[in-house]
């Protein structure tokens, strides 16, 4: 029994290091063509809108693939949604793509380790959430801090999986803390895609207060708990 344990455990980390690889390559042959089609709302809305029938599956699928090469930018992708899909569909599907993604994350961290992590993220931003990472409250604190439009959720996505907290908890959590930046896209994209723009502009406007207002309740809230 405890060698066939050990069989298996040598598979899942073989196999949790191979994907690492893959997306380690990808990231480095395929680096500059995904971030100029993530990057670029446009691209994205045509690419998902010529799928036909498939389009919310291709829209979660992208929207999985930002938080696992957690270096994409991810607001274009939200915006897409929204605009494509309207506010609610568009919300719930960046919703469960970003859980999806969120529980793969988690698992594969937890096979590989923090090699997984230093592979999409510098030293620096890795000690840059230390002080969230080393709480005693740090489930508490990743709430608030994913609440928070504008604050480092990629990379804490990655090392909430170095603690202890059950996946499960993790995945609910983040889900949960995306809503507000989430909301405040597709919310605008959606007004935009209807032809309202004066809503649109206000929702993009309050968007951008809220970001400037998130980064600095973040560093704040950093500067408090770190003492």
């Amino acid at each position: 029994m405890a060698d066939t344990r050990r069989v298996w455990t040598a598979r899942r980390v073989i196999g949790a290091a191979a994907a690492v690889a893959a997306l380690v390559a990808a990231a480095v042959v395929f680096g500059p063509t995904l971030w100029g089609f993530f990057s670029d709302g446009e691209k994205v809305r045509a690419w998902v809108d010529a799928q036909g029938p498939l389009a919310p599956v291709a829209m979660g699928s992208l929207v999985f693939a930002q938080v696992v090469i957690a270096v994409l930018p991810g607001e274009p992708v939200e915006l897409a949604a929204g605009y494509l899909f309207g506010f609610w569909e568009g919300t719930a599907i960046c919703l469960v793509g970003s859980l999806a993604a969120t529980v793969a994350v988690t698992a594969l961290v937890r096979c590989v380790g923090v090699r997984v992590v230093r592979a999409f993220f510098s030293q620096e931003q890795l000690d840059g959430v230390a002080w969230l990472r080393d709480s005693g409250r740090f489930e508490l604190l990743l709430f608030v801090v994913f609440l928070i439009p504008g604050s480092p959720k990629d990379v804490l996505t990655y090392v909430a999986g170095l603690t202890d907290s059950a996946w499960w908890r993790i995945a609910a959590i983040t889900t949960v803390g995306r809503v507000p930046s989430i909301v405040t896209s597709t919310l605008a994209a959606g007004f935009a895609s209807e032809g309202n723009w004066g809503a649109a502009a206000v929702s993009i406007g309050a968007a951008v207060m809220l970001a400037a207002a998130g980064v600095c309740a973040y560093a704040a809230m950093r500067r408090r708990v770190a003492r």
